[in-house]
């Protein structure tokens, strides 16, 4: 696994490659084709696989939540 979490801007980039769009159309809000569009990407680009629980999914409803639930998952993989 990278050494590194994927950061606001880093999430919006992913969500932005769904439909092709620029980051700047990205809305906080995320549904749920985006997010499984998400999961994919940041498991694809950081090599992980992402178990998540109901809660942590029902969480990354929007941007905030994404990074907020990724930081602690990749911290969570981190210590093993």
């Amino acid at each position: 696994m990278s050494g590194s979490v994927p950061g606001r801007d880093e999430v919006i980039a992913m969500l932005a490659t769904y439909g092709e769009r620029s980051p700047d159309q990205i809305r906080e809000r995320i549904d749920s084709l985006e997010l499984a569009w998400l999961v994919h990407q940041v498991e694809q680009r950081y090599t992980v696989s992402l178990d998540l629980e109901d809660e942590a999914l029902m969480r990354m409803t929007s941007v905030t939540g994404a990074v907020e639930v990724l930081t602690e998952v990749f911290a969570e993989q981190a210590r093993g």
